[in-house]
């Protein structure tokens, strides 16, 4: 059986276009916001949890978000994972709950944000490279299979990297729109 599979690449790459889309709406652009808080992951019980699953988030007011930690002992460790997220939010820790205010857009966060919304695209440009590298892979093992011949394993690769390059086009794209969408608000 071959292993390499064109769907489940094509799956694969649009998964990571799907997670840039959701760590972008996450990058706020004046209001608060429960999503503004989930790319951030703690480290609690010897794991990397995503916050939601340690706390519950919510939004008392339009520029406060507050986080209702479950356990006591992992009170730091949230607050921890909050100001080392890359937000430029500086939690208040008010016993189990810390209450996080979202400080006025000015011209230097803004400038800030949309670099973040820069590395999350060029994350997302490597899960797409990574997902290359693997569909290669696979042809050239069932090249050497027998599976497949020479040619058909340079076609496919002219496929996959065509598939690279509109999924690396749709990442630049959502990127743009989301820096344009921060700095003209």
């Amino acid at each position: 059986m071959p292993a390499y599979n064109k769907a489940d690449l094509e799956r694969r790459m649009h998964g990571a276009v799907e997670s840039l889309k959701g760590d972008l709406g996450g990058l706020r652009t004046g209001r608060a916001s429960t999503s503004l808080l989930d790319p951030v992951t703690v480290e609690v019980y010897g794991a990397h949890m995503p916050l939601n699953q340690v706390a519950t988030v919510t939004v008392p007011e339009p520029r406060l978000i507050s986080v209702q930690v479950w356990d006591k002992s992992n009170v730091t460790p949230v607050d921890k994972a909050i100001r080392s997220a890359g937000l430029g939010l500086n939690p208040i820790v008010d016993g189990q709950t810390l209450r996080l205010p979202i400080p006025d857009l000015t011209e230097e966060r803004r400038k800030e944000l949309a670099k973040i919304a820069g590395q999350y695209a060029e994350k997302a440009k490597i899960a797409v490279r990574n997902v290359r590298r693997d569909g290669n892979d696979a042809l050239k093992a069932d090249e050497k299979k027998g599976e497949i011949s020479e040619d058909e394993r340079k076609r496919a690769e002219t496929e996959v990297q065509k598939l690279t390059d509109n999924t690396i086009g749709e990442i630049d794209a959502a990127a743009l729109a989301k820096e344009k969408e921060i700095l003209n608000k």
